[in-house]
C-alpha cells in the first residue's frame, strides 16, 4: 500500500514477525536481478549496498552473483535471521541501522539495491543519501511486487478485495490500483525524467520529490508477471507479514482470515493472485550536487 508520512511508522512491524516474514515472503526473479546487475555493470567483488535487506530474500541473490554486499536492516530479528543464513555465503557485512541514520562512506558503492523497502524511508532523505553513497555513474536499483490486472487470478483477486472492502473499508479505500502490463509500462515511460516519480507511481507510494530528478538520470524499467497459487494457510501466513494487517482490529483479522479459508474450500483449488515484479533503475548523475533544504521544501508539500 502507499505510504504517507504518518504511515511510515508501520515499517517497523516486520521485525515482530521475522520468522513468518522469512517463511512467506518471496524471492525476486533472477531475470530482474541479472538485468539490474548488467545495467549497473557490477560483477565479482564489486561493492554494493542493499537497503532494507529484511531476512535476506534479495541478499541471497546478490551474494550468488559474487558481489561484495553491505546489507542494511533496522530490524534486529530480521537481520539476525539474514546473518545466520547468509554470513558464510559470500562477502557480506550486515549493518543493523536505519538508512536515514547509517554512517556510510560517500561515493563508495557501484550500486544501491532495495527490494520492497525504499518506500519506508523518509523520501526527504532517501534519494539524496542514495545518490551520495553511489560512485558517480553508479546505479540505484529498486524492486517490488505489485498486483497485476490480468486473466489468471483476476477473479480471485476481485473476491479477495471485495471481502477486504466489506470487512475493512478503511484499508480497501487506499488500496493501490491494479494495472495491466501495458499500463505499467506506459506509466513508467511517462515518468522517466524522475526516478522518484516512477517509483511513487509503481506502488502508489508517497515518495516523489522534485530534487530526485537532478540526482539521477537514465531511468529504466522492466517487469516479470507471475501467477501465485496459495492455500488459505499460505495466504494467511503472508497476510500476517503485511503492514496493513497491523492496522486491523482483532475481529477484522479473524474475519479476513476466515474469508480466505472459506474461499479456498469453496474453490477446491489454490487461491490465485496475478502479480508483477517491477524493477526500476537509475544512474547517479555525474554532476549531482548536494540538495539544499530549499530545494527539498519546494516539493515537500505540493505533490
Amino acid at each position: 500500500m502507499g505510504q504517507t508520512a504518518p504511515a511510515r511508522r508501520y515499517g517497523g512491524v516486520f521485525d515482530q514477525v521475522a520468522a513468518e516474514y522469512e517463511r512467506t515472503r518471496p524471492r525476486y526473479p533472477d531475470e530482474l536481478v541479472d538485468q539490474a546487475c548488467a545495467l549497473a555493470g557490477v560483477g565479482r567483488e564489486d561493492r554494493v549496498l542493499e537497503v532494507g535487506c529484511g531476512s535476506g530474500q534479495l541478499t541471497r541473490s546478490l551474494l550468488a552473483r559474487d558481489l561484495s554486499v553491505t546489507a542494511l536492516e533496522p530490524g534486529q530479528h530480521l537481520i539476525s535471521l539474514a546473518e545466520r543464513k547468509l554470513k558464510h555465503r559470500g562477502q557480506v557485512e550486515f549493518v543493523n541501522a536505519r538508512f536515514e541514520d547509517a554512517r556510510l562512506p560517500s561515493g563508495a558503492y557501484r550500486a544501491v539495491f532495495s527490494a520492497s523497502a525504499f518506500h519506508w524511508i523518509d523520501p526527504d532523505v532517501s534519494w539524496e543519501k542514495a545518490a551520495g553513497v553511489l560512485a558517480p555513474g553508479g546505479t540505484l536499483a529498486l524492486i517490488q511486487y505489485c498486483g497485476l490486472r490480468a486473466g489468471d487470478g483476476l477473479d480471485d483477486q476481485r473476491a479477495l478485495l471485495s471481502a477486504l472492502a466489506r470487512i475493512a473499508p478503511e484499508i480497501a479505500a487506499g488500496w493501490p490500483a491494479y494495472r495491466d502490463l501495458p499500463a505499467v509500462a506506459a506509466g513508467l515511460e511517462r515518468r522517466q525524467a524522475n526516478v522518484s516519480e516512477a517509483w511513487a507511481w509503481v506502488g502508489s507510494h508517497d515518495v516523489a520529490r522534485v530534487h530526485a530528478g537532478t540526482l539521477f538520470c537514465d531511468v529504466r524499467s522492466a517487469s516479470v508477471p507471475i501467477v501465485v497459487e496459495q492455500t488459505a494457510d499460505e495466504l494467511n501466513g503472508l497476510l500476517r507479514t503485511l503492514s496493513f494487517y497491523f492496522r486491523l482490529s482483532s475481529d477484522q483479522r479473524h474475519a479476513i482470515e476466515g474469508e480466505h479459508v472459506a474461499m479456498y474450500e469453496r474453490l477446491g483449488r489454490p487461491i490465485r493472485s496475478s502479480t508483477v515484479a517491477v524493477l526500476v533503475t537509475a544512474r547517479r548523475a555525474r554532476e549531482a550536487g548536494a540538495v539544499t533544504a530549499g530545494d527539498r521544501g519546494d516539493h515537500a508539500h505540493g505533490r
